[in-house]
C-alpha cells in the first residue's frame, strides 16, 4: 500500500513539473478546434512574432529573479531604445549616410545607451542596497522620462526603407516544387507564385533565437552562471564562498537592460518607427510571468532560459489564438494574470521545479 501511494506521489510530483508542457499542449489542441487555420504556416510565423519580443525581455529577466531580484523597467527601457535607435537612425539618413551604416550605427548606438539603465540598476542594488522593486520601478520613470523628452511624445517616422525590408523579412522563402532562397523572395516570379510562397522563420525571430542561446549556455554552462545561482540560494553563503556578489548583480542588471534595448531595437525593425508606449507599457508583466510560469522562483536560487522559453510561448500563443478566436484582447490581461498566480501555486506545491 505504502508503494502504491509513494508511486502516485511520484506520478503527481512528475505531473506538477510538467505542467508548463501540458499547458501549451492544451492551448494548441483549444485554439485549433475553436479558431481557423491555427496550424497555417501563417500562423506559426505570428505566434514566433509574438514572442520576440516577451522572449528577449524575459530572458533578461530570467537572470535577475535567479538572484531573488526583479527588474520592473524592461518595458520603457525597451522604449527608450526604440526610441534612441530610431533617432539616431533619421538623423544620420538626413545627413546623407547609406541605408545600411544608419541602420547599423543606429543599432549599435540604441543597444550601447541601453546598457547604462542596467549599470544604475545594478550599482543601486548592490552597491547601495536599494531594494530592487525601488531601483528598478525608479527607472521605469526615468526611461519614460527620456523617451518623452527625445521623441515629444510623437512616434519618429522616416526611417530608411530598408529598416522595414530587414524587420519584416524571412530566413527562408519557400515556393513549393520551384524555389527555395534565403533572406529574399526568388527573383522574377509571378503574382500567383508569390501567393503560393511559405516565408519560414522571421529574421527578428532568428536574431533573437540566436541572442537566447548564446546567455542560455552562460547561465546553465559557465561559472559565472552557477555563481548567479547560488546568490540567489543564498547571498550570505555566497559571500563566504569568496563569489564577487556585488560585481556579478551589477552584471545581471546589465544584462537585463542589454536584452530589453535589444528588444526595442528589433521593434523598431519590425513597425520602423520609434515609439516608447504602443509596444513598451505592461510588456514587463508579461516578462515577469514568462519567467515565473517557466519554473523560476521569486525568492530566488531556480530557473532557466528554456523554461522561461516555454513560458514566453504560452503567452505567445495564448495571444495569437484569442486573436483568431475573435476574443477581446483585454482578456489576455485576465488570462495572463490567473495563470501566474497558477505558476506560483504549482511553485508552491512543486519547489524543484526546474526545466533544464
Amino acid at each position: 500500500m505504502e508503494r502504491v501511494m509513494a508511486g502516485q506521489k511520484e506520478w503527481l510530483h512528475r505531473l506538477g513539473r510538467a505542467w508548463v508542457a501540458f499547458f501549451l499542449l492544451g492551448e494548441i489542441v483549444v485554439f485549433s478546434i475553436i479558431g481557423t487555420g491555427f496550424f497555417s504556416a501563417r500562423n506559426f510565423q505570428n505566434i514566433l512574432v509574438a514572442a520576440t519580443t516577451i522572449l528577449l525581455l524575459a530572458a533578461g529577466e530570467t537572470f535577475v529573479i535567479i538572484t531573488g531580484g526583479i527588474d520592473l523597467s524592461v518595458g520603457f527601457v525597451m522604449g527608450l531604445a526604440c526610441v534612441v535607435s530610431a533617432k539616431i537612425m533619421v538623423m544620420l539618413q538626413a545627413a546623407s549616410v547609406s541605408q545600411g551604416l544608419s541602420i547599423l550605427l543606429g543599432c549599435a548606438g540604441a543597444l550601447l545607451f541601453g546598457l547604462l539603465p542596467g549599470l544604475v540598476n545594478g550599482a543601486l542594488v548592490a552597491k547601495l542596497r536599494v531594494p530592487p522593486f525601488i531601483a528598478t520601478f525608479g527607472m521605469y520613470g526615468v526611461a519614460y522620462g527620456l523617451s518623452e523628452i527625445l521623441c515629444n511624445n510623437v512616434p519618429i517616422s522616416g526611417l530608411p526603407p530598408l529598416v522595414g525590408f530587414i524587420g519584416n523579412g524571412y530566413l527562408l522563402y519557400y515556393l513549393p516544387g520551384k524555389a527555395l532562397t534565403f533572406f529574399s523572395p526568388p527573383q522574377g516570379i509571378s503574382r500567383a507564385d508569390i501567393r503560393a510562397m511559405i516565408p519560414l522563420f522571421p529574421n527578428v525571430f532568428v536574431f533573437s533565437i540566436i541572442a537566447v542561446a548564446i546567455f542560455g549556455f552562460i547561465l546553465a554552462r559557465t561559472q559565472f552562471g552557477q555563481h548567479i545561482y547560488a546568490i540567489g540560494g543564498n547571498i550570505d553563503a555566497a559571500r563566504r564562498a569568496g563569489i564577487p556578489v556585488e560585481k556579478h548583480l551589477i552584471r545581471v542588471y546589465v544584462i537585463s537592460s542589454l536584452f530589453a534595448a535589444f528588444s526595442g531595437v528589433l521593434s523598431t525593425l519590425i513597425f520602423s518607427i520609434g515609439t516608447h508606449t504602443q509596444f513598451a507599457a505592461s510588456l514587463e508583466l508579461f516578462a515577469i510571468a514568462a519567467v515565473v510560469i517557466g519554473g523560476a522562483s521569486l525568492m530566488g536560487g531556480k530557473g532557466s532560459i528554456l523554461g522561461t522559453a516555454l513560458g514566453v510561448f504560452v503567452l505567445s500563443v495564448l495571444e495569437v489564438g484569442f486573436l483568431m478566436s475573435g476574443i477581446l484582447p483585454f482578456y489576455r490581461y485576465i488570462a495572463v494574470g490567473t495563470i501566474l498566480v497558477f505558476a506560483v501555486v504549482i511553485d508552491q506545491l512543486f519547489p524543484e521545479i526546474v526545466y533544464d
